[in-house]
């Protein structure tokens, strides 16, 4: 399970308490998960996105390695 970042800007509230009750909050916006499976992290994404889609505000970045390419 590799480790999982969220990074995020200029978003409501919601987005701190969901991504903090899953992940470490290591500074205002930027969120680590050391170990977060594939399913986890899918339904994370689908809930920000679901979020953002409905109130068209702020930036979400989430990045990961992936194990099976290069690099």
């Amino acid at each position: 399970m590799p480790a999982t970042l969220v990074i995020t800007r200029n978003v409501e509230s919601r987005y701190r308490g969901y991504l903090t009750s899953i992940m470490l909050e290591l500074s205002a916006g930027v969120y680590l998960a050391p170990r977060m499976s594939q399913g986890v992290r899918e339904r994370t994404w689908a809930v920000l996105s679901g979020w953002y889609e409905a109130l068209d505000q702020g930036a979400i970045v989430m990045a990961w390695p992936d194990v099976k390419k290069p690099g």
